[in-house]
């Protein structure tokens, strides 16, 4: 069982395909599913509830070889359900989401200055629930990996002035491919960054990588390799058929929005800030901002980059991603790419564009330090810190600041 902000999962394993009914029942709520010809391994035992939709599970054999599964829901739930093929490492599937209404929209706020708004970073933690992505040998997951470093990135978005940070999968559940990107659009993000640390065939393989979108093909055998593994996500996630009408939409959208190229551009231009921040904190397995037809970054509208954080693959690197002292230095550099593409290229409505008029960035030069800056331009150590969301006084090569517009020159 998994619970996810919108739906609750449960998923049941099973030998074969499976012949089954659902249907709810009120007085008290339930959901019930009849496994036709079925029947449950012996020392099966019932998993642990989780989350408050889900207040019980019950089962037991019904006539005729079918056994019953109820679960007793708290609310008002509308199931959606489907069986899934063996695809490693799992076998046959039956997965039962359970919906709960959508939530009314707040309006727009008319408090708020038109054309000041902060920039939005999506940042999309990869894997999530059934799929764990890429397993080191030490019996940890790629998947709570990317978690952790996606929460610290946001933490570090969060705390420069202008900048917001938005969650894309903020527990264990999976959250589609293409859903990714929707919630990326939805919150209408400028950036869309997702966070990996995966696997190859190889364990000699190591080092990060930064990637975006190529519609030509990738540029290399890895760029390749990865982007089937994180393209079969969806599979291992369990995501049911995509409706013919969802895919035209989205081909549609690709094929006829004329920003496309412009996105790629923008995305490669990301790209290279923030593998150019990473280089100063880890080792990189390229240095240049690899291509592939990743999923997750044909968005049309928003530019977007896959970071590989490292290889799970290698045991060395492993052992690394999964101290928080590694995680933290890696968020802070990512973030400090973000930033610094962000200020060089804000979108015009943005507060930020506005703050780069009235004000001034600095790029860091070897032998700069952060107080000789300050003093520079007269404004306090403590304020420059504040304003570019910086948590001490280390600084690196090519990173931007924005000077506060109320200092002296």
């Amino acid at each position: 069982m998994h619970q996810a902000p919108d739906h609750t999962r449960v998923v049941f394993d099973t030998s074969g395909p499976v012949d089954y009914r659902l249907f709810t029942l009120e007085g008290p709520r339930r959901v019930v599913v009849d496994l036709r010809q079925t029947s449950v391994r012996r020392g099966f035992a019932t998993p642990p509830v989780k989350g408050d939709v889900i207040e019980g599970v019950r089962r037991a054999p019904r006539a005729r070889g079918t056994y019953r599964v109820v679960l007793d829901v708290s609310r008002a739930v509308t199931p959606k359900h489907f069986t899934l093929q063996p695809v490693p490492p799992y076998g046959h599937r039956l997965v039962v989401d359970l919906f709960l209404p959508e939530p009314a929209r707040p309006g727009p706020r008319r408090d708020e200055p038109e054309g000041l708004r902060d920039v939005v970073v999506a940042i999309d933690a990869g894997h999530g629930g059934d799929d764990p992505g890429a397993i080191a040998k030490g019996g940890f997951y790629e998947k709570d990996v990317v978690l952790s470093i996606a929460r610290r990135l946001k933490n570090h978005i969060d705390r420069a002035d202008g900048f917001r940070a938005v969650l894309v999968r903020d527990g264990d559940y999976y959250v589609s491919l293409r859903r990714r990107t929707a919630i990326a659009r939805e919150h209408r993000a400028d950036l869309l960054v997702s966070v990996h640390a995966d696997a190859f065939r190889s364990p000699r393989v190591r080092g990060a990588s930064v990637y975006a979108l190529s519609q030509r093909g990738a540029s290399s055998e890895t760029a390749r390799w990865l982007a089937d593994r994180e393209n079969r996500s969806d599979l291992i996630g369990g995501v049911g058929p995509v409706s013919l009408e969802d895919k035209d939409e989205q081909v549609r959208s690709v094929l006829l929005d004329l920003s496309m190229d412009g996105t790629l551009r923008a995305s490669l231009t990301a790209g290279e800030s923030v593998m150019g921040s990473l280089a100063g904190v880890t080792r990189m397995h390229k240095r240049r901002v690899e291509q592939a037809g990743f999923v997750v970054l044909k968005s049309p509208d928003v530019p977007s980059i896959l970071v590989e954080t490292g290889y799970m693959s290698n045991p060395e690197e492993a052992k690394l991603l999964a101290t928080a002292s590694h995680q933290e230095k890696v968020a802070r550099a990512i973030a400090d790419g973000i930033r610094g593409y962000l200020l060089r290229n804000p979108p015009p409505d943005a507060r930020i564009a506005t703050m780069e008029h009235s004000g001034m960035r600095h790029v860091i030069v070897r032998g700069d330090t952060l107080s000789e800056i300050a003093e520079r331009y007269r404004v306090s150590t403590a304020t420059l810190r504040s304003f570019n969301g910086l948590t001490g006084d280390r600084i690196r090569v090519g990173q931007v600041l924005l000077i506060p517009a109320s200092s002296g020159s």
